[in-house]
């Protein structure tokens, strides 16, 4: 793991207000630890991983579908870091497009995932990624 990585946060990068209140309301209900951060586009996300300052999240949970810097870009763009590219990064959208599966797939995610309409269902997909993660070793 990184020096400036911090195994205490992820990071969100979704830009729909009440998707973000599912992720929050979902770590509550679970007593996910973890902190938090959100960005609301690729740009923003880029701009925080880019600074020196800012501790770098253990993970990122990553919307395809943002304006200004859709998730697709924001992955072509960390994987040309040199600095940020080790980074995990979980798509959790709704995209079913075999295209998004496919480029995100070739971007090297750790994983995608198609984010359920059911609230316990998404509930039991944020608990899976907790609980894998908390296991995982990370670089």
């Amino acid at each position: 793991m990184s020096e400036r990585a911090e195994r205490g946060s992820i990071l969100l990068v979704e830009d729909d207000v009440v998707d973000q209140m599912s992720v929050r309301r979902s770590f509550e209900d679970l007593k996910i630890v973890h902190r938090l951060g959100i960005k609301e586009n690729g740009g923003e996300a880029l701009a925080h991983l880019r600074d020196e300052s800012a501790a770098r999240p253990f993970l990122i949970l990553l919307d395809l579908n943002m304006p200004k810097m859709n998730g697709l870009e924001f992955l072509r763009e960390l994987r040309k870091d040199e600095a940020l590219k080790m980074l995990p990064v979980v798509v959790l959208t709704s995209s079913k497009e075999e295209r998004d599966k496919v480029e995100s797939f070739g971007l090297d995610v750790a994983g995608y995932m198609i984010r359920p309409a059911d609230y316990q269902d998404f509930v039991e997909m944020i608990r899976t990624i907790d609980e894998y993660w908390a296991t995982s070793e990370v670089p």
